[in-house]
């Protein structure tokens, strides 16, 4: 409707606007006869002005429904892509950039809004004002003159067919351009410490540099080709002027047209080259936009990896009994099996401990039980059902999950603790710090949980960002918990006090910890240890030491480690 609105106030707007040339031309030819009077001037004066006047509302009116709409289609646009792309698979983000990714919400959906809402609003009123002046000059002044007049401007398809798919190309290569260099950046504004640490600014610089030039080189490459094809547009506008003043003059000379419709037929040519001109502009920005669209509708035409089957099981709840039989598990891309030889079932309430070299396999197995990755059928099962079987949404709503880095987002304490939990209060917020052992911390800053953490909660120490991380999977209080080694950073009594809260909540949750600190899997029910991705131990800690194996050994160093330390 309000493109219709848009449309319509654009085309009353042409309309009025190209009464002006027929107005001035006849006021010429009343000038010429001598018959003018200062009434006559009065009157051909308000005229314009309400000319003027009527033009503004109408093309005002136009111009904002445009610009609204093009906004209101950016909104919608960026609002779907994020949607999108947070229902991807996590092996889509394995083989793309986060530049990349920005400069498709940044770049390519500003180019396609432009050429909604500025090309849209330039060519309707291109449009609605070349046929309006043309209809005037051949309904107002000459027929022959302005068929002549017109010959050079029906050559503009044709550079618009040459130039169109260049400028295209032009615009692709430099947005992929753009990509890189975005994701050069925000590559080095994550690893500005290790940077600063190592004095290496100036590789930093030298690469970005050469990241910008590869930039500017492709953006003047499209710079010159748009620069060409709009300069043979009003190049096209000045042959027809220059046959429009030759032959229109003979036509005058020769009395077979007034001296007021020549007049009125050059203000008319002139506003014939303007709109060509826009129509070149817009014939630009539209092929520009055309190579962000299609990168646009490449990547919201990707499909998930990981869905739900056509009838999966739905569970009112889910209790958070768990067994792996998994012979192997190899990832996509990868060229050998990442796990092997898995078996072994925990029931609900019970814990878990991870035990194993850097490289092992760890993450990987606690990274299929919510289908972060997807197990083959048949190989992990919860509450005794295939994890392939059940609704996506309902299995991962049961699980709490605390990965390595302890991720936070650019928002204060509070905010942090309750992502998992989004109409959580103050008090449950409290509590869940008070678990995690990070209460009394926060309580220590000015502005206590409304203390703004910074990007990935740079001002918190390694420490304080793991423990608000899992006072955040404290909160959310799900039927399964995992800690994918996310004590590694606390010292050894705040790791005490922390398994001690463990100990206090896990009675109705089955809990998996993977740590490299043996004290922290000691109290669990069952340990697994895993050697090159195959389950090489199992059993309690008691019963581990007792088969002497890796377990005892890791047991037996940290143990000397520890004294060492006290001593």
């Amino acid at each position: 409707m309000y493109y219709v609105i848009s449309f319509l106030a654009i085309m009353a707007a042409e309309i009025i606007t190209v009464q002006s040339p027929a107005l001035v031309g006849r006021f010429t030819d009343v000038l010429n006869k001598g018959k003018l009077t200062f009434g006559l001037v009065e009157r051909y004066s308000l005229w314009l002005v309400l000319i003027a006047i009527g033009f503004s509302i109408f093309f005002g009116i136009g111009q904002f429904r445009t610009g609204q709409m093009g906004r209101q289609f950016e909104y919608l646009l960026r609002r779907h892509l994020f949607t999108h792309w947070e229902t991807l698979s996590t092996s889509y983000f394995r083989k793309r950039s986060i530049g990349d990714l920005l400069n498709h919400a940044m770049n390519d959906v500003q180019a396609v809004r432009q050429a909604i809402s500025q090309g849209l609003n330039q060519l309707s009123n291109a449009i609605f004002l070349l046929c309006s002046s043309l209809f005037m000059m051949f309904h107002t002044v000459s027929i022959k003159l302005t068929a002549v007049s017109i010959i050079p401007i029906l050559f503009i398809p044709l550079f618009v067919v040459w130039f169109g798919p260049r400028v295209r190309n032009a615009s692709r290569r430099a947005q992929e351009s753009l990509s890189s260099m975005t994701d050069l950046a925000e590559e080095n504004f994550s690893a500005i410490r290790l940077i600063k640490a190592t004095a290496n600014e100036s590789v930093a610089v030298n690469r970005f540099e050469g990241s910008v030039d590869t930039v500017v080189e492709r953006q003047l490459i499209m710079a010159r080709q748009t620069a060409l094809f709009q300069s043979l547009i009003p190049l096209m506008g000045s042959i027809s002027f220059f046959i429009a003043l030759l032959y229109g003059g003979y036509l005058v000379v020769t009395h077979q047209i007034l001296l007021g419709a020549f007049v009125a037929f050059t203000m008319y040519l002139a506003l014939v080259i303007n709109p060509l001109q826009q129509i070149g502009n817009v014939i630009n920005n539209f092929q520009r936009a055309s190579a962000s669209l299609l990168r646009l509708s490449i990547l919201l035409g990707e499909q998930p990896d990981i869905t739900d089957k056509r009838n999966p099981v739905e569970l009112e709840s889910i209790r958070g009994d768990i067994e792996f039989r998994m012979p192997a598990f190899q990832y996509p891309d990868g060229d050998h099996p990442a796990l092997a030889d898995v078996f072994f079932a925990i029931s609900h309430g019970q814990t878990l401990g991870i035990v194993g070299q850097t490289g092992s396999g760890k993450t990987t197995l606690v990274n299929l039980l919510p289908r972060i990755f997807d197990p083959l059928p048949g190989t992990v099962f919860v509450d005794g059902y295939d994890v392939r079987d059940l609704r996506l949404e309902d299995l991962r709503n049961a699980i709490s999950y605390v990965p390595q880095d302890g991720f936070l987002f650019s928002a204060n304490i509070g905010e942090n603790i309750s992502f998992s939990k989004e109409n959580a209060n103050l008090a449950e917020i409290e509590q869940a710090a008070r678990l995690a052992c990070i209460y009394e911390e926060v309580q220590a800053f000015p502005a206590k949980f409304d203390t703004v953490i910074g990007e990935r909660g740079i001002a918190l120490s390694g420490g304080q960002k793991q423990r608000t991380a899992i006072a955040r999977a404290f909160l959310k209080d799900a039927p399964i918990l995992i800690l994918d080694d996310c004590l590694s950073a606390v010292d050894m009594n705040t790791e005490k006090r922390i398994v001690n809260s463990l100990n206090e909540v896990r009675s109705n949750r089955t809990t998996i910890i993977i740590a490299h600190r043996l004290s922290a899997v000691r109290h669990a029910d069952l340990i697994i240890v895993l050697d090159e991705g195959r389950l090489v131990e199992k059993g309690t800690h008691d019963e581990l030491i007792a088969q002497n194996g890796i377990y005892a050994d890791m047991f037996a160093l940290q143990q000397q480690d520890s004294e060492v330390a006290m001593n």
